[in-house]
């Protein structure tokens, strides 16, 4: 399951263990700090209510109390911000969040498209690909050298000491856009995205990746449709992990009946 986890919906201990008592393997947690009063989100009218983006949790803090209340249950952002987040405090909350969780935890980053959100932060939306490769890059030295450094146009620190490192040290890159792919094979060891345009399309885009790629890269969807044709041809068509996007308001009543059929859905499938 994906969603956004706000004060008005089920709690997030709540909501992980009912995923988790379905049979489910994962959680994913998006996020958004704030919504600038002039700038809402691109389709208001939309299934997705605008004040589920400036009423939702913070995904980290939401996240450990996730961990605290379920034993198997995966837990990611799907997606933090991180053109809007420090990289010396994400590689700590993060690898902090998969050392509690006992290597459960998957971060999954993307630039995010609030242009105004970014500017509140202190970023340039001209600049953020540049700022996030840095920042992503920096989080890599941090979970992996003793002594990391980073010197970049954007992110410059010297050699610091950083612990714990994680469990689960990977990145997964959120978005659709025309230049993911490069961005997932340069720092990712994963890509997130979501349904932009047909199920084919998706297919088209991971075999292009696949095609591309040295290594394994596995590709987890962010907002799966719930229409068997369109997840048989994704799942052949090389897609490793559903997320099914759920509306972080509804009532607890409709959202573990949401849940019930995703466990059903799952059974089938197996």
């Amino acid at each position: 399951m994906s969603t956004f986890l706000t004060d008005e919906g089920l709690q997030p201990a709540e909501l992980a263990r009912a995923v988790e008592e379905r049979g489910l393997d994962s959680l994913f947690v998006a996020e958004h700090t704030h919504i600038p009063v002039d700038e809402q989100p691109p389709d208001p009218s939309g299934d997705l209510p605008a004040r589920d983006y400036y009423r939702s949790l913070d995904p980290f803090v939401a996240l450990a109390a996730a961990a605290t209340a379920t034993e198997r249950l995966l837990l990611g952002t799907g997606i933090a911000l991180a053109v809007q987040r420090d990289p010396i405090t994400l590689a700590k909350q993060a690898a902090s969040l998969d050392h509690l969780s006992g290597g459960r935890f998957e971060l999954a980053v993307g630039a995010g498209w609030n242009r105004q959100e970014m500017r509140n932060h202190g970023t340039d939306p001209r600049t953020r690909m540049a700022l996030m490769r840095e920042r992503m890059l920096a989080v890599k030295e941090i979970w992996t050298k003793e002594r990391a450094e980073f010197h970049g146009e954007f992110v410059d620190f010297g050699p610091i000491f950083s612990w714990p490192k994680p469990v689960r040290s990977s990145i997964l890159i959120g978005g659709n856009g025309p230049t993911v792919l490069d961005r997932v094979l340069e720092y990712g060891d994963g890509w997130a995205p979501n349904l932009v345009g047909t199920p084919e399309d998706l297919v088209a885009q991971v075999a292009n990746l696949r095609h591309r790629a040295a290594r394994p890269i596995p590709v987890t969807l962010i907002g799966a449709p719930l229409d068997e044709r369109a997840l048989t041809t994704l799942a052949e068509g090389g897609i490793d992990h559903f997320a099914f996007f759920r509306d972080a308001g509804a009532p607890e009543k409709e959202a573990l009946l949401f849940l019930d059929e995703l466990a059903a859905l799952a059974e089938k499938h197996r």
